[in-house]
């Protein structure tokens, strides 16, 4: 008998079965709100009590949720971890539980994946639009997520940059809630920002602006910035993600150029730039995957944007990669 000669082994297909356990596991913790009585060590009893649940499969299912690491166990009696008590745990400005289970939400047509490979999206699937209501409502549901680690993140970048105590003025282009637009402002002793987004979605920054108080340092401006005016005089225009939304990056990353004092400085964040022939980063296309079988596809080439800042005036261009808690994002810094 002659054995096949093998350098390699089936391991990793293997453990991938076993990946949409892990997920099923966490997605029912955020919906039973297991994580709210775990920030102390309880007993499965407990949990099981304060829940109405089955006491045994209580305890197998927290068992489960301390095999892939989500929570810790010890004699007996189960606990948060430091990401689960940060981020699970429903009462915290940092939980982020709803956003991960509208993203589980987003990948229902998964479950019919063969039946898409096979015949294709359904008709005029890639005729739908968001309306400006699911912009509110995303918005809202982003600022959990901002407070989380964008936030800071963006306000440690701009802080950094040698530039930033003589800024005067900035803009959020698709600034969403304004958390971060506020975080960056808050950060200067003396600068004013703007919040630009569609007119619903600055609705929603407006409360929040009441709510942080800084109403007399930072303003609203609704538009669409493929097609409106987003002002000038601006030191810094900050830019998150929303560069995605652009019919043409070229042309509103020439709307940027102008709206900028001379010396003023464009950054741009984005997670959603594809590499090695539209296969990488595995999160991003992992995460794509479902609304482009269903007709929906995005295709924003890695370095687009440094590109087009180039193209669009500025007298010199900064990129990197970023490893993020979204994946890798594109971090580029662009001069006038």
């Amino acid at each position: 008998m002659k054995l096949p000669k093998l350098d390699v082994d089936y391991g990793e297909l293997y453990q991938m079965i076993y990946s949409p356990i892990k997920s099923k596991l966490l997605l029912t913790g955020i919906e039973l709100k297991i994580f709210n009585y775990l920030s102390k060590p309880i007993s499965a009893e407990a949990v099981a009590k304060n829940i109405k649940a089955h006491p045994n499969n209580m305890r197998l299912f927290l068992n489960g949720l301390t095999a892939i690491d989500l929570i810790q166990k010890k004699d007996g009696l189960y606990q948060n971890t430091p990401v689960t008590q940060n981020f699970l745990v429903d009462n915290s400005l940092t939980y982020v539980g709803q956003m991960l289970t509208f993203m589980a939400r987003a990948d229902a047509p998964l479950e019919n994946l063969t039946k898409l490979v096979k015949e294709g999206p359904p008709p005029r699937q890639a005729e739908l639009s968001i309306s400006d209501e699911m912009f509110a409502q995303s918005a809202a549901m982003m600022v959990n997520t901002e407070l989380a680690g964008d936030a800071q993140m963006a306000v440690k970048i701009v802080s950094n940059l040698p530039e930033f105590p003589s800024f005067k003025k900035m803009l959020d282009l698709g600034g969403g809630p304004g958390i971060i637009g506020m975080a960056i402002v808050n950060e200067h002793p003396d600068m004013r920002g703007v919040i630009f987004d569609l007119p619903s979605v600055v609705e929603v920054a407006k409360s929040y602006i009441r709510e942080y108080q800084m109403d007399d340092r930072v303003e609203v401006l609704g538009g669409d910035f493929n097609k409106d005016p987003i002002g000038a005089g601006y030191d810094l225009v900050f830019s998150s993600n929303s560069l995605q939304f652009a019919h043409n990056i070229r042309s509103v990353v020439e709307k940027i150029f102008d709206s900028l004092n001379k010396g003023g400085v464009f950054v741009s964040l984005f997670s959603f730039g594809q590499s090695n022939e539209r296969t990488k980063p595995e999160i991003l296309i992992l995460g794509l995957l479902s609304s482009a079988l269903m007709g929906q596809e995005l295709e924003l080439e890695r370095g687009n944007i440094s590109e087009s800042i180039s193209q669009a005036g500025f007298k010199s261009v900064n990129s990197q990669i970023l490893n993020t808690s979204w994946g890798p994002m594109e971090l580029d810094i662009g001069r006038k």
